[in-house]
């Protein structure tokens, strides 16, 4: 483990999996500022609790449904069978509210949040609206669930967005970078959650252990160098610097949850590619998008 990659288990807190950057987390990170995740995985009848906080938050369903309470008011998630099955419904709570999370059946639930001062009403996105954009092509095809972007949430600081990569298919490529306020970029710390399965009709075996890979590498004198094979539950942090790709291994499908926020005075994702590798983007012209997309839509 580095400062910038948390397998399962290494950031654990009290009933939370996963509890980094956020408001009451325990794991500090030196110069992170910006975002913050918390994920829990929660047997049939229990609950998490966040207490009120100068911090906007975003409940994902992971699996499984799940009733979260804002200002005592109950939203029903409908939720979903696994990431892999399509959008989920997900719950925008605004800012310094304490929100409470439950579940009948049991499920694993996330919440994205970013420290925020501005107040936006509470929002129920359900699956159906949730804009699914298919980018890239041939082997660069993914699906990105866009329900926490400028476009499609009204919020203060983050940007959140989940990303589903077919098996054998490079997603958050050509690598780039937002780690500057400059013309055409903003500056976003970025979280990277992961889950993994094996990818349908790849006939593995039952022992098959469900990987991926993340990079992220220095774009100035700042020193970042993660090369990081990654499964269900593991975190990487992205402070600065280019990043991507995000491997699927050949016969695994690979999910992301991204959470982005920064000090800039813009909420907008504007990124830098790579220029040895910015090329990549026009080779794309031509290419149908993958046939295994979409997932569960």
């Amino acid at each position: 483990m580095t400062n910038w990659v948390y397998p399962l288990g290494t950031a654990a807190q009290g009933n939370w999996d996963i509890s980094l950057g956020t408001s009451d987390s325990t794991t500090t990170v030196d110069g992170w500022a910006h975002t913050g995740l918390k994920v829990a995985t929660l047997a049939a009848g229990s609950a998490v609790e966040l207490p009120a906080a100068n911090e906007e938050r975003i409940v994902v369903p992971l699996n499984g449904s799940f009733t979260v309470t804002v200002d005592g008011v109950d939203h029903a998630l409908a939720g979903r069978p696994s990431v892999f099955s399509g959008p989920s419904d997900v719950l925008y709570s605004g800012t310094g509210k304490a929100v409470s999370i439950t579940t009948v059946d049991g499920g694993r639930v996330a919440v994205a949040t970013a420290p925020a001062q501005a107040s936006y009403p509470t929002r129920l996105i359900a699956a159906a609206e949730t804009p699914v954009e298919l980018r890239g092509a041939g082997n660069c095809s993914r699906q990105v669930h866009n329900f926490g972007t400028p476009a499609a949430l009204e919020a203060d600081r983050f940007i959140v967005c989940e990303v589903i990569t077919p098996a054998g298919n490079w997603s958050s490529y050509p690598p780039h970078k937002h780690d500057e306020e400059k013309d055409g970029e903003t500056h976003l710390e970025e979280i990277y959650y992961f889950e993994t399965q094996v990818a349908a009709g790849s006939g593995a075996p039952s022992d098959a252990d469900a990987i991926g890979y993340q990079r992220v590498y220095a774009s100035d004198d700042r020193p970042i160098d993660v090369a990081a094979e990654v499964r269900t539950g593991d975190v990487v942090l992205v402070p600065y610097g280019w990043h991507g790709p995000a491997m699927a291994a050949p016969g695994y499908d690979l999910y992301y949850l991204n959470v982005m926020a920064g000090p800039g005075p813009v909420r907008e994702w504007l990124i830098s590619d790579d220029p040895h590798h910015g090329w990549v983007r026009q080779s794309w012209d031509g290419q149908d998008i993958d046939p295994r997309l979409p997932f569960g839509v």
